[in-house]
């Protein structure tokens, strides 16, 4: 894969300046930009509060379902729809409008809540929450893509560092609300409480955003989109189930392993000949859309492995409740916050832009490193340490990265280049959560053995409040296994951010436009 600095690889196919596009026009009298980013912000706050709100109230929910050697499988589904989601979405925004695409999407996560909410079993819950992760890739990628439509590139990087911001925040209140709606009412609201926030947003869309105001007839390219679903599910899959339902030589994982090869196979050539590919090749040409979405492979796997342990570590082996668990998740965001929205002004300031994804890279690293050697007597407040380096390692990569990105490629496809920066962000959250959640398994079990009965077995009984009721020695001995089990993942994650510093030494840095224009 190439990682030419041609900002232009698509020039040769980059059409002219449409006069009938239908993406979003630059802001003009009838669009103001504040509102707009308001828009684009309640839209944001609602997909990533979906995606958050569920981490402190998982134990409570796979508790509740007899459900914890499944846990990865709620996070999963979610993160594998929201991959598959987002380059659709994004596509379909580049074709027909953002409006109309966000509308579209606020309503099926709507669908998803419900459906999670109303779930009495893991498989309902974790269908429920691919419907709503179908959605909210798309959500996050195409308001994203709206903020490209309306600035020009040297002030993208400080709006889209405030949408970082909106969405540390929305992580921040996420996991202490899901906790608060676990123990004042039941874990069944943490997803109920998703639909008036989701009704703001379309009211607030509606009111703000405009439709294209000429309709053009586009070839949707469903065979490109089938496939890359493929691809992206038997990734997904096989890091689920490779060594831990199926030995990695069964026929079940050679199998899945196969019929993902032969879909990126399929996938390269359909994309190669589509008239409007749903992720166009050329776009690999580009150094910033390779180096940029690598990097966010690789974070996304730290990140929401990250996310998804730490709660089970603090409620399980600190013994906190679902809420101040949650509390836990604060430094981390007040991190990634801060991060995001300094990277963005920087980058807005100076134009320059190279250099902060190898600073926060090298930070997450040493945080990562950290994190690893937590304890069952580890005192609190060191792991809150621990968790500000997390998300100062985290906050400019998000930020940063779209931006980057979105300088680098052609405007008509601003949509689908958005996209592919969460959807490969998303891809290596849904892998490495399930690789971590197997490792972590694996470790448990074999630390377990022969001190439980059917420790191999039955850990999906293994509760909180389960580990609370055993005698103390036989306690000590679960919570010790508990943390020595997740050293493996945070040691893992450690190396997958130190290989994102040295490949951010890559990133090509480009000039920032100061004006809009209609083709890069």
């Amino acid at each position: 894969m190439s990682v030419s600095s041609d900002p232009g690889g698509l020039s040769a196919r980059a059409p002219a300046p449409q006069t009938a596009s239908a993406t979003a026009a630059p802001s003009d009298d009838s669009q103001p930009v504040r509102l707009i980013l308001a828009a684009v912000a309640s839209v944001l706050f609602l997909a990533s509060l979906g995606q958050t709100i569920v981490t402190t109230a998982l134990p409570i929910i796979v508790g509740d379902l007899h459900g914890l050697d499944h846990i990865t499988w709620v996070v999963t589904a979610y993160l594998l729809a929201s991959t598959v989601g987002a380059p659709i979405c994004g596509k379909l925004g580049d074709l027909y409008g953002r409006k109309v695409v966000l509308q579209g999407a606020i309503l099926v996560f709507l669908a998803g809540s419900v459906l999670a909410g109303l779930a009495q079993s893991m498989g309902v819950m974790i269908a429920g929450r691919a419907v709503q992760g179908l959605a909210g890739g798309g959500l996050i990628v195409v308001a994203m893509a709206t903020v490209a439509d309306v600035l020009p590139p040297r002030e993208r990087g400080k709006a889209q560092g405030l949408l970082g911001a909106v969405f540390g925040v929305s992580t921040v209140v996420g996991p202490l609300l899901g906790g608060f709606l676990v123990q004042q009412l039941n874990w069944h609201w943490v997803f109920f409480v998703n639909l008036p926030v989701g009704l703001v947003a379309l009211a607030v869309l509606g009111a703000v955003l405009k439709s294209p105001a000429t309709r053009v007839k586009h070839a949707i390219d469903y065979a490109g989109a089938a496939l890359l679903t493929g691809v992206l599910s038997a990734a997904v899959l096989v890091a689920n189930l490779g060594g831990s339902a199926f030995a990695w030589s069964s026929p079940e994982v050679l199998g899945l392993i196969g019929a993902g090869a032969l879909a990126l196979a399929g996938f390269v050539w359909i994309e190669a000949r589509a008239a409007e590919p749903i992720l166009p090749l050329p776009l690999f040409r580009i150094n910033a859309f390779v180096v940029v979405n690598t990097v966010g492979f690789l974070v996304g796997s730290a990140m929401f492995g990250t996310i998804t342990f730490l709660p089970l570590y603090l409620q399980v082996v600190q013994g906190l409740s679902p809420a101040t668990s949650g509390m836990f998740l604060l430094p981390m965001m007040a991190g990634l916050i801060g991060s995001s929205a300094l990277a963005g002004r920087q980058m807005s300031a100076s134009g320059r832009y190279k250099r902060l994804p190898i600073l926060s890279t090298g930070v997450l690293t040493v945080g990562m490193a950290l994190m690893a050697t937590i304890g069952a007597a580890t005192p609190l407040p060191l792991v809150a340490v621990y968790m500000v380096l997390v998300g100062l390692g985290i906050g400019p990569v998000l930020s940063v990265g779209v931006a980057a990105i979105q300088n680098a490629v052609p405007r008509e496809t601003l949509g689908v280049a958005t996209a592919s920066a969460n959807m490969f962000r998303l891809i290596g959250g849904s892998v490495g959560t399930a690789a971590f959640g197997a490792l972590f398994a694996a470790g448990l079990s074999g630390r377990l053995a022969g001190l439980l009965p059917d420790s191999g077995t039955g850990l999906g009984a293994l509760t909180a409040k389960a580990v609370a009721a055993m005698p103390e020695g036989t306690r000590g001995q679960v919570l010790d296994a508990f943390a020595s089990a997740l050293h493996p993942v945070f040691f893992v994650a450690c190396g997958l951010a130190a290989v994102a510093c040295g490949l951010s030494v890559m990133l090509k840095e480009l000039p920032l436009a100061t004006a809009q224009g209609n083709a890069r």
